[in-house]
């Protein structure tokens, strides 16, 4: 996988880039479970983020947190910097990331005072429709059972085993 620093080198040329964080299941650990224990999914996890090229599918680099965390958090807390002339598109899970990076594109949230009017429900999904190729990305590296069901081995050897199959996806695409 190419990395952090690849974001920020000017010799690879990457225009658009995908972010979102998937959720892994574990054991419940014996110590520190409210660290693990995530509230949407109502299990203990390990959230696993994502940086995406888009053209290829390829996986940039990747970065872990407990199941606790938020996405967005996940995110801040990895320093994944980005050049400012690459654009970025996220869910609507990162709602402050244009606060960060300017060239942001993400879909308007519907609130109960302001429902959505029919140009910005076309915007959204103009956007989530580009975005499937990071969930087909995520999905790609799901097919390997040890990411999609319950993870029982060490958590500490889970960011490897991720980033080696993320690396065999990599090596899959470009082939």
């Amino acid at each position: 996988m190419p990395g952090k620093k690849a974001l920020l080198s000017s010799n690879i040329e990457y225009e658009v880039v995908y972010i979102d964080a998937t959720e892994t299941h574990i054991e419940r650990p014996q110590k520190k479970q409210r660290q693990y224990y995530s509230g949407k999914k109502k299990r203990h996890t390990i959230k696993a983020q994502v940086v995406v090229n888009k053209p290829n599918r390829e996986i940039i680099c990747t970065s872990f947190s407990n199941g606790k965390r938020h996405g967005f958090r996940v995110f801040k807390e990895s320093k994944v910097r980005i050049l400012p002339d690459i654009k970025i598109v996220t869910d609507t899970g990162y709602q402050g990331i244009s606060k960060i990076h300017p060239n942001s594109e993400l879909p308007k949230k519907q609130t109960k005072k302001n429902p959505l009017t029919a140009a910005e429900k076309e915007h959204n999904r103009q956007i989530s429709s580009e975005r499937v190729k990071n969930e087909h990305a995520i999905g790609f590296i799901k097919r390997f059972k040890i990411i999609s069901e319950k993870y029982r081995n060490r958590r500490k050897r889970f960011k490897l085993k991720f980033n080696l199959i993320a690396g065999v996806c990599n090596y899959e695409n470009n082939s």
